[in-house]
């Protein structure tokens, strides 16, 4: 027991999760190609050329390597020029504004705007900020005004979901997922620029998910809704983005956001850290597995529906348990931490070809029944990198100070 709540302060520990992050961000490097575009790499690295480039990776791809580059690994500041190239001239709708989603260099491939998509324009703006980058602040002007313009509902205190090229409306579906990353993006938008709107903005979505929804279904956090924010428990979409029932994983980045706009406010709400408290436990004990991870989905009431175990839970697992352990730790925080890393080592960390698998099928081996290759390098970096940092909000700072200090973590 002891150990395990040493387990963040433990050097061997700090040093594995920093070889981890240097080898997630040298392995994705491959990634990019020499016409600037980003490609899907295959199970041992290499590029899956004829591919769409996907908003959401692009994005995740410049707020990434801007981490690495604030943190001091080397040869970062090539795939952040990549990617705010990509936004600004591939991405960006010069005709109606916005972001489309999905791209083959200069030629549209989809069309559509999603708000799940915008907000991640917005935390790629942000995280480029942070390191300088010189088109940070026309991008982050730009994907400010379409958020406001199109995206935001002030009377609902949430995000719109899609529209057409065109602005029309393209569903009257609602979704967790894209507010949930809209408050991740708020919050970096927050500390990159300090304007109060962000932070506001982020505690509206906050309370609605992680206080009013939660609250009323037993700690779990519905997934889909209708126009007037109803639960649609019905509803089946995108396996990737749109699971049925809730998700646990979310559960987990939900409650590493509550914490993180807990901090930045002062940490005045006496009902946050038991929030995110319940929604870290409900998640972790709905979802373990008998043979170890976490499910992917849970039907209302938190029986496992979709038993397929994926990377990305596990990762915001480690991210929520770390920030845990620095702000009250507690023994059974510590142990689920070694639980779920030990459990990434032997299961999803692959030692052979570099980055994470990202899906295991009944027998424990590498599948692809929903991801294919190897994704984005996004959830696994920000496991290992936002435990390396002493903090629970100001990331880039703390990487800075780690850099700066020369620490021997990196």
């Amino acid at each position: 027991m002891a150990e395990s709540l040493t387990l963040l302060q433990d050097p061997s520990h700090r040093a594995a999760l920093a070889s981890d992050a240097r080898a997630l961000l040298g392995f994705h490097r491959a990634s990019l190609g020499p016409d600037g575009a980003f490609v899907p790499l295959g199970t041992d690295g290499t590029r899956q050329h004829g591919a769409a480039q996907e908003l959401h990776v692009t994005t995740r791809m410049v707020h990434s390597y801007a981490m690495g580059q604030a943190w001091g690994a080397p040869d970062c500041a090539g795939l952040i020029e990549a990617g705010m190239r990509a936004l600004w001239n591939w991405h960006r709708d010069p005709d109606h504004g916005g972001y489309v989603w999905a791209v083959q260099g200069p030629k549209a491939l989809d069309t559509r705007k999603l708000a799940y998509g915008h907000v991640f324009v917005l935390l790629a703006a942000s995280s480029a900020s942070e390191v300088g980058h010189d088109d940070a602040p026309r991008l982050m002007a730009d994907i400010s005004t379409i958020l406001e313009r199109h995206f935001w509902d002030e009377e609902a205190g949430r995000l719109r979901e899609e529209f057409a090229r065109d602005w029309s409306p393209l569903s009257r579906y609602r979704g967790m997922n894209a507010n949930m990353h809209g408050v991740e993006a708020f919050l970096a938008a927050y500390e990159a620029t300090g304007q109060e709107v962000w932070l506001d903005r982020a505690g509206r979505i906050l309370d609605f998910f992680t206080d009013r929804m939660a609250g009323a279904n037993g700690h779990r956090i519905p997934e889909h809704y209708t126009e007037t924010w109803q639960v649609d428990p019905d509803f089946r979409g995108d396996p990737v983005f749109r699971p049925p029932g809730t998700t646990p994983g979310h559960s987990l980045e939900f409650a590493r956001l509550l914490l993180q706009h807990w901090d930045l406010t002062g940490r005045a709400d006496p009902t946050a850290l038991p929030r995110a408290r319940a929604l870290v436990d409900t998640a972790l004990n709905d979802a373990w597995l008998p043979a170890g991870g976490l499910a992917y989905t849970l039907a209302p009431g938190g029986a496992v529906d979709q038993s397929v175990r994926l990377w990305w839970p596990v990762a915001e697992g480690l991210a929520v348990l770390a920030m845990l352990q620095k702000l009250d730790p507690r023994p059974p925080e510590a142990v689920w931490y070694a639980r779920l890393h030990d459990f990434a080592r032997a299961h999803f960390i692959d030692s052979r070809h570099g980055g994470w698998h990202p899906e295991l099928g009944d027998d424990g081996l590498p599948a692809a029944s929903i991801f294919h290759g190897k994704p984005d390098i996004y959830h696994a970096l920000q496991a290992d990198l936002l435990a390396l940092v002493p903090g629970v909000s100001g990331v880039f700072d703390g990487l800075r100070k780690q850099r700066q200090a020369g620490s021997d973590t990196q």
